[in-house]
């Protein structure tokens, strides 16, 4: 499997939302000048991205719009549904259990964890909150693709061990901690005080 950058990766992804809206407002070609400017990009950017999946559209004539989005879309793995579960029902892991983007986007929330016993037996968006102590045997009982941790920082390496042990190869991490995975596990952490840091340089960097 060839290597591909991340930040190639997260402008695939940009690409094909650009090209469901345009899609959405029936527009049938876009260039790739036309991606680049929506994407905050250049064409030649654009290009060289797709350039490492194929040979997409026609000189002069730009892309069809229908055509792109499918290729990008089997790309990018949204072909097919994902299921995922949820380690963590309290309100970042209920908020995201709810979440309706996922299942537009082909995740489908099969299974919610908790360990506080005033949350397990509970239902969220029509899930009934399992005991956290019986991931590993639900996992196996009902496998799953993706799992995202939702846990308190101190509880959060241990959820990615037993989840890795368990034979998932892709966590998603939401606890403020950093955490390590076994090398043939794809882990992605979302760190939001990071993303509130950076907006707080970008205010205070204004330049006015």
């Amino acid at each position: 499997m060839k290597r591909i950058a991340e930040s190639t990766v997260r402008r695939l992804s940009d690409y094909l939302r650009f090209l469901e809206e345009l899609e959405h407002h029936g527009t049938q070609t876009v260039s790739s000048g036309e991606l680049a400017a929506l994407g905050g990009t250049t064409s030649a950017q654009v290009r060289k991205d797709l350039s490492f999946f194929g040979s997409f559209g026609k000189r002069g004539l730009g892309y069809s719009v229908t055509a792109l989005a499918g290729s990008l879309r089997e790309i990018l793995g949204l072909e097919r549904e994902w299921q995922v579960a949820i380690v963590g029902a309290g309100k970042i892991g209920g908020a995201l259990a709810q979440y309706g983007g996922f299942r537009e986007r082909g995740f489908h929330v099969a299974s919610v964890f908790d360990a506080d016993p005033a949350r397990i037996g509970t239902s969220l968006d029509g899930l009934v909150v399992k005991d956290q102590k019986t991931l590993e045997a639900e996992l196996a009982a009902h496998p799953v693709d993706i799992v995202l941790v939702a846990v308190p920082a101190e509880a959060a390496q241990s959820v990615v061990d037993r989840v890795a042990k368990a034979g998932i190869h892709a966590i998603l991490n939401f606890a403020p901690a950093p955490v390590q995975a076994p090398a043939n596990v794809a882990l992605r952490s979302v760190n939001m005080a990071l993303e509130l840091e950076f907006l707080a340089y970008a205010l205070a960097n204004r330049g006015e």
